[in-house]
């Protein structure tokens, strides 16, 4: 056999190599993540219009929450990041427009939605959300008049915030150059959109944080202004956030956003509402031509009532002149003279007595001379050590008092008495135990005495009937256990153990009395013998 016939077997066992598998298995992690890429490059953009459920605002900043419509329901995520630029706040029941991605969990197998953004489905749920929040800030007593701060009268400093390019601005600047010359400091902020409650916020934080002495002066009072617009072009100014930044200002702010038909959540937190730009900038500050023509009228008040003051004065000092009996002089002149004479004898008055209080220092002095003051210092200190020789064999005698009351005390506190008390209560508690072991035995011969009683008394029960006897009851069914109970003709009922029967008492229980025979007709009377018939 040739080389290129031959041909190598293998053991006859051995089994034939495996098919080659066109479809050969996945695992679960590699179809899950398949369906990953493929949601996501299919599904890289989509916008949906939905209600918000099940909103869950997770510690770690991320937000979890259901859009549903009637037919079907959908899971989705906004990440920390993107929870801050959303349009409105997720709410249950808040129909809302949003965009984002479609993605898997691959943990559960289940899709759902990444949120980038997130916008108010129409007007009717933005009115809806705003009612809702209006109804929380109120419930905190944000809207409360007893909160609110009042207006300065003449402020020297006026803070707005506004758009800088608008015609809002230019009113209010040539309102108030027309009624009030103060200075006035512009915020510029943008009015309209995501970033303007932002903007707003950071400007009135900025104003109530700047100082009277600083390089800007702070404001006496702030102006909030937008002009008119529609329900989503004012949304901004119906943010939580904006809002308690109003409330917790420091300075007065007046709000004017929009006409005097619209409506804004800041509106009811602010200290005054104003029903324009231009009215805001009127409520702000007062007419300074006002102002001088009211000062000039109480000025010339004042100088009218000054006249007359002085008038009634003169014309009162006048008549008490005359009423006087001389001139003023002479009236004058005998107290002037009294006074001088008081006068002149005061200075000696008060020499006389600075050398008698003087003479009386000096005797007072000499009675205090050192020997003096040492003999009494002596005295003073033999009486310090006799009383504090005195206190210290008191105090030492007192001790001994109370250590021998002790001694007393802790011999009266022996244990000797204590313990025989306990054995004495030891002995009466065995007693009183061995009593309760016999009391098992006694207790089940009572038992047995009482059935025995118990038989016989149901033995014994008249109101049971038994063969051979009966049991009488009165027509209203009291049992008669007496016969002295019973009366003639009285109608009693006879019980027995298979039923009852009526009866009459006849006769006191002896033998039926006899009946009463009946008298014999009398005999006739026969005549006395030898007396004859007359018929």
């Amino acid at each position: 056999m040739s080389d290129d016939s031959y041909v190598f077997e293998g053991p006859a066992d051995e089994p034939p190599p495996p098919a080659r598998d066109n479809n050969p298995p996945q695992t679960v992690s590699e179809l899950s993540f398949a369906l990953k890429r493929t949601l996501e490059d299919r599904f890289g953009h989509v916008r949906l219009r939905g209600e918000i459920s099940k909103v869950n605002h997770h510690a770690s900043g991320h937000v979890y929450l259901t859009l549903k419509d009637d037919k079907a329901a959908i899971d989705g995520v906004i990440w920390k990041g993107s929870v801050r630029g959303l349009g409105v706040r997720p709410e249950s029941g808040l129909e809302v427009i949003v965009t984002g991605k479609i993605t898997s969990y691959p943990a559960r197998s289940s899709y759902q939605i990444v949120i980038e953004t997130m916008e108010a489905a129409g007007a009717g749920a933005l009115l809806a959300q705003l009612e809702r929040l209006k109804a929380k800030l109120a419930g905190e007593g944000l809207f409360e008049p007893g909160r609110k701060k009042p207006i300065p009268t003449f402020p020297a400093v006026v803070g707005v915030i506004t758009s800088p390019t608008g015609a809002v601005i230019r009113d209010i600047l040539h309102r108030i150059a027309e009624r009030w010359p103060c200075r006035v400091i512009v915020w510029p902020v943008v009015v309209q959109g995501d970033a303007a409650c932002g903007q707003v916020s950071a400007a009135i934080r900025g104003f109530d944080a700047m100082t009277r002495d600083g390089p800007v002066p702070r404001p006496d009072i702030l102006i909030v202004a937008r002009g008119g617009g529609s329900v989503e072009d004012l949304w901004c100014f119906n943010d939580e956030g904006l809002a308690r930044t109003v409330a917790a200002a420091s300075i007065p702010i007046i709000s004017a956003v929009g006409h005097e038909t619209d409506t804004t959540l800041i509106d009811f937190v602010s200290d005054r509402r104003a029903p324009t730009p231009t009215g805001a900038a009127e409520i702000a500050t007062p007419v300074l031509a006002d102002l001088r023509y009211a000062v000039a009228d109480l000025d010339r008040r004042l100088a009218r009532a000054g006249g007359r003051i002085l008038e009634d004065r003169r014309t009162r000092l006048r008549a008490a002149a005359r009423g006087l009996p001389a001139r003023p002089e002479d009236v004058l002149a005998l107290p002037q003279q009294r006074l001088d004479h008081a006068g002149s004898r005061l200075a000696s008055g008060l020499t006389k007595n600075v050398a008698l209080h003087e003479r009386k220092l000096v005797g007072v002095t000499g009675r205090l001379s050192p020997a003096l003051l040492d003999r009494a210092m002596e005295r003073r200190r033999d009486r310090l050590e006799s009383v504090s020789t005195r206190l210290g064999s008191g105090l030492i005698a007192n001790v001994k008092a109370h250590e021998h009351r002790l001694l007393r005390a802790l011999a009266r506190l022996s244990p000797e008495p204590l313990h025989r008390r306990l054995d004495q209560r030891a002995a009466r508690l065995e007693a009183v135990g061995g009593r309760l072991v016999a009391l098992p035995r006694r207790l089940e011969r009572d038992e047995a005495r009482l059935a025995a009683l118990a038989r016989a008394l149901s033995g014994l029960n008249p109101k049971t009937p038994k063969p051979g006897f009966a049991r009488v009851e009165s027509e209203d069914g009291v049992m008669i256990a007496a016969a002295g109970a019973l009366h003639d003709g009285q109608a009693v009922r006879l019980v027995f153990a298979d039923g009852s029967k009526g009866a009459h008492i006849d006769g006191d229980g002896a033998s039926p009395p006899a009946r009463p025979k009946p008298s014999p007709a009398p005999k006739p009377r026969t005549p006395p013998p030898g007396q004859g018939d007359l018929f």
